[in-house]
């Protein structure tokens, strides 16, 4: 297994390797001016040793403690950006996230001409009766387990957005028709052996699904719109079920 510094700037290694360099080069020029006259070109100085020695004192603590402060301003940005791209109860991305994420791939497949992939919409069935019944806390933990189990079903490279309240939608970029809907309909299965008991209740959880799926260029907001639409369409035909639509050039059809 390949091993590695990690040089980002949130990481030790980068404030090291850079005060170190940064001291070397203080040295060097140090030695520039002390060696180069107008008068006699280059030649030692009187105290060359003073060369190495004042910036070996100096340059290590300047540039350690401006590199750490660099480097904590550096983590809260990145706490700041998950903070804002995250949602904090299910560590889903933001709509705005999720969006924007999806947006930029469907750009390269506009700009290339091809790919393929699906949009699925999915929303947790009569979640008003869970928290009704069992008080929002419980309501906060069916989502949760939902989404570790919808998580547990798809690739790393796939994304899950929080839409808002029960709702969810998932990106799977580069996925055909036939194995969308073997997704969609193993994450629908899996959700239903959620070991879901609050209040020493058993509570049998499910959800309805959308899909879109789409190949050649397409726009988020239309491959949302077809989704949303198949995802009602599930609820009215009794949830707890998946529906599909292959979206083409503006257009959709159903396929089941």
């Amino acid at each position: 297994m390949k091993v590695g510094l990690d040089f980002s700037a949130e990481k030790w290694p980068r404030v090291i390797i850079l005060t170190i360099l940064g001291t070397l080069c203080c040295i060097a020029v140090a030695f520039t001016f002390d060696s180069f006259s107008l008068e006699h070109g280059w030649q030692w100085g009187p105290r060359p040793i003073n060369n190495l020695i004042i910036p070996l004192l100096l340059a290590p603590p300047f540039f350690f403690y401006l590199l750490t402060k660099l480097r904590q301003l550096a983590i809260a940005n990145a706490r700041l950006m998950q903070v804002a791209s995250t949602d904090s109860l299910t560590s889903c991305l933001s709509r705005a996230a999720f969006t924007t994420l999806v947006d930029a791939y469907l750009e390269r497949v506009q700009s290339n001409g091809q790919g393929e992939g699906a949009l699925i919409v999915f929303d947790v069935d009569n979640f008003k009766l869970v928290n009704d019944r069992f008080g929002h806390d419980s309501g906060d933990v069916a989502l949760q387990l939902i989404v570790q189990t919808v998580k547990s079903q798809i690739r790393d490279i796939d994304l899950v957005g929080r839409m808002g309240g029960e709702e969810f939608a998932v990106f799977l970029p580069g996925v055909s028709r036939g194995s969308t809907l073997a997704v969609a309909e193993r994450i629908q299965a899996r959700v239903c052996d959620i070991y879901f008991e609050p209040q020493s209740r058993p509570y049998t959880l499910s959800i309805s699904i959308g899909v879109a799926t789409f190949a050649g260029p397409a726009l988020f907001h239309e491959l949302y719109r077809t989704a949303d639409e198949k995802l009602y369409e599930a609820k009215r035909a009794g949830r707890n079920r998946v529906k599909t639509a292959h979206h083409q050039q503006g257009r959709a059809a159903a396929v089941h």
